[in-house]
């Protein structure tokens, strides 16, 4: 079994999430792989450069995807494209609807000072600073559905206050998608206090 774990948004290989079920898989002998979904280049972040990084960790290997917010909405594009190696996948709070809700979270005022200048100033979790994020992430975006439509197992979690993706959508997901199973906490987005009761109901959905 080998597990690829896709972090969030202006995250690192370093979040808490990602280095507690690294610990968790490593416990059990499973191998993880946690890639820089960025490249090292924040500033030219797009969706198809992160799911080419995902190209590259997961490469012909069959794989469990498990993604964080945007790493979840990631993985699920990555699964529907390449059904023959995503084995099964775990999504924390999946950012569904990501190119349409990005665009509508700024008013269209700030939207077109971005584009015009080219880059934005925004926080970066990984490095605990402001970084430029350049236009052609909100550009990019654009070429991607909402939802993506794979078919494989699926287990989702999504904190019922979640104030940055609505637990509906992931609600609306799991009515449509039979092979996914949604497991909901009185939790945010992070997640980050239900790490055990996470990874109880993820040993169960993987053995």
């Amino acid at each position: 079994m080998r597990v690829v774990y896709l972090h969030g948004f202006a995250s690192s290989p370093q979040s808490g999430k990602a280095q507690f079920f690294l610990r968790r898989f490593t416990e059990l002998d499973i191998a993880v792989e946690i890639p820089q979904l960025d490249g090292g280049d924040f500033e030219h972040l797009t969706i198809t450069g992160q799911l080419a990084v995902v190209s590259r960790t997961v490469g012909n290997t069959p794989s469990i995807l498990m993604g964080s917010s945007l790493g979840g909405y990631l993985s699920g594009l990555y699964a529907q494209r390449h059904p023959q190696t995503v084995e099964k996948l775990i999504l924390m709070a999946p950012a569904f609807q990501f190119p349409k809700r990005w665009r509508e979270r700024y008013p269209e005022e700030e939207l077109e000072t971005w584009r015009r200048t080219g880059s934005a100033r925004v926080y970066h979790y990984g490095y605990q600073e402001e970084r430029d994020l350049g236009y052609g992430l909100i550009e990019d975006a654009q070429a991607y559905e909402g939802e993506p439509d794979f078919r494989q197992p699926a287990l989702i979690f999504h904190g019922v206050n979640d104030p940055v993706v609505p637990v509906g959508l992931s609600e609306d997901f799991a009515r449509c998608h039979p092979a996914v199973t949604l497991m909901k906490f009185d939790s945010g987005h992070e997640l980050t206090d239900v790490l055990e009761p996470m990874w109880s109901v993820v040993k169960r959905f993987l053995f």
